[in-house]
């Protein structure tokens, strides 16, 4: 593993911090980032990575620019994706001439970003993942980490048999950063994710709230589990199954409504802390768009191909749109207009 080349596209909070620690594991290590103001910070103090009780800064000799990408000569045997599910496509792109014969890239995005990495460089050479772990950057060149390695989940999988070669190394590798699992089914693990993205992200943020503290608020929960609902409902209608992630135990999958019930409540009691602020409403405290399309649009859009209702994402999808538009904004001023979910009776 030491030989192993690896470069992480996209080093944010989840990426940089990841990074830190398959660095500090003895990896090689590339960082290529699009935010100027961090590469500098890395370069010339590393990267900090803030945990609870301790303070890790970790050296980064190799970070590079976007517009430095194409002055590289290094063939990368393993590329992890860390961008935006909504930048997939040109991050593989613009990494796709540097990998390596018999290298693979690893999409760790939220949505189903896999088929996006798979049309690019093949079936073959892509491996799909799902992570938990909590993190956020407001300042170039320091992660803020709520889940440090002890606490840190992920699942990998093949997209085919012909990638299965690559989930032991991919493993291996990524195990420096936490737990990981072998998924046998990635398509229907990276679903499952978005079931839970789909309760949590967006709603909280459209409330402008962390998670822990808008999920308490009247009415709240029960509308992120039904987003969930509706999600699990539309991963079933894809094709998809059922699966345990984050630790869901497999005997408590009983069907898709109380799968997602089950797997928030799993969601906000092992891997939320009372100030985690969703990625959706960092990306909105920062003037950036959210991954709102690729999540609570896509349950959407796969209940409209199988002709089935989703009117709890379908509405959450609609203020997000409002938010980033300009015309409303996020805030606790939404609670009613959240809960209002047209074509819905309110209850009493």
């Amino acid at each position: 593993m030491q030989n192993t080349r690896i470069a992480i596209v996209g080093t944010g909070a989840q990426g940089a911090g990841i990074g830190a620690d398959l660095i500090r594991a003895g990896l090689d290590v590339t960082f290529i980032e699009q935010w100027p103001e961090h590469v500098d910070a890395m370069r010339m103090r590393g990267i900090e990575v803030r945990l609870l009780g301790e303070t890790q800064v970790t050296t980064v000799e190799r970070v590079f620019q976007l517009c430095e990408v194409a002055s590289l000569r290094t063939r990368f045997d393993v590329v992890l994706i860390l961008v935006k599910a909504y930048d997939t496509r040109w991050a593989v792109e613009l990494i796709k001439p540097l990998l390596a014969p018999g290298g693979v890239v690893v999409g760790l995005q939220n949505g189903m970003s896999i088929n996006d990495i798979a049309s690019i460089v093949g079936a073959e050479r892509t491996i799909g993942a799902v992570i938990e772990m909590a993190s956020n950057m407001f300042e170039p060149g320091i992660v803020t980490r709520q889940n440090g390695k002890d606490s840190a989940w992920f699942a990998i999988g093949a997209v085919d048999a012909g990638a299965r070669q690559h989930e032991q190394r991919v493993q291996s590798i990524l195990s420096n950063a936490g737990t990981v699992e072998i998924s046998s089914d990635i398509r229907s693990s990276k679903w499952m994710k978005l079931v839970a993205n789909a309760g949590e992200l967006v709603p909280s943020a459209i409330l402008g709230e962390a998670l822990a503290d808008a999920a308490v608020l009247t009415g709240v929960h029960q509308f992120m589990v039904e987003c969930g609902k509706e999600a699990a409902r539309a991963a079933v209608a894809d094709g998809c199954s059922l699966v345990p992630i984050f630790g869901l135990a497999a005997d408590r999958i009983v069907d898709p409504d109380q799968y997602a019930e089950d797997l928030l409540r799993e969601v906000l009691d092992k891997y939320s802390r009372p100030d985690t602020l969703t990625t959706v409403l960092q990306d909105w405290m920062k003037g950036r768009r959210a991954e709102v399309a690729e999540i609570n649009g896509h349950v959407v859009d796969v209940m409209i191909r199988a002709g089935l209702p989703a009117p709890y994402n379908r509405h959450t999808v609609e203020l997000a749109r409002r938010i980033e538009a300009g015309t409303l904004e996020r805030g606790l001023v939404n609670l009613d207009l959240l809960l209002d979910v047209p074509g819905l009776e309110r209850g009493p």
